[in-house]
């Protein structure tokens, strides 16, 4: 099972400068992952985020590599103080939504690994549960600034 990274752990490939704005890591290919991508740049209307697939040259550049299993992937936050992933990365990106998103930030008062299995049971099961595109999701022109390679 993979354990959630951050700074100490698991160091990105490249870190952040500081006054980059944080990167978040997504399944391209996975129905749920582009739901929460199309809600987060509905909230980030101030486009404090940057976003890319997990299979994408950005992502190459910043994350270890992947497990070969896409079921295994998870959503990974980069900002100034490291790289979190699974449910940290969840709470990690609610804090930085601000506003009402700051709540759903409180599911980190939750023992991680607890949180960290909720999270890996919708994971390994979210092609099943909700579906995987063929291709990944390509930015709308609008959206075309907030998207990474």
């Amino acid at each position: 099972m993979q354990t959630s990274l951050n700074q100490a752990d698991s160091p990105p490939l490249h870190p952040l400068k500081q006054g980059d704005r944080p990167i978040v890591f997504f399944d391209g290919e996975c129905v749920m992952c582009n739901g929460f991508v199309n809600l987060m740049l509905d909230i980030d209307q101030a486009g404090l985020l940057r976003i890319t697939p997990l299979q994408g040259e950005t992502a190459q550049h910043y994350l270890p590599p992947l497990p070969h299993d896409p079921e295994e992937w998870s959503i990974y936050y980069l900002d100034e103080n490291g790289l979190y992933s699974q449910s940290d990365a969840f709470v990690e990106i609610c804090r930085r939504l601000g506003g009402i998103w700051s709540v759903l930030a409180a599911v980190g008062l939750v023992q991680q690994s607890i949180r960290d299995a909720v999270y890996r049971l919708i994971a390994r099961n979210r092609y099943r549960l909700f579906g995987r595109r063929s291709t990944c999701r390509v930015a709308s022109p609008e959206e075309k600034e907030r998207f990474l390679p």
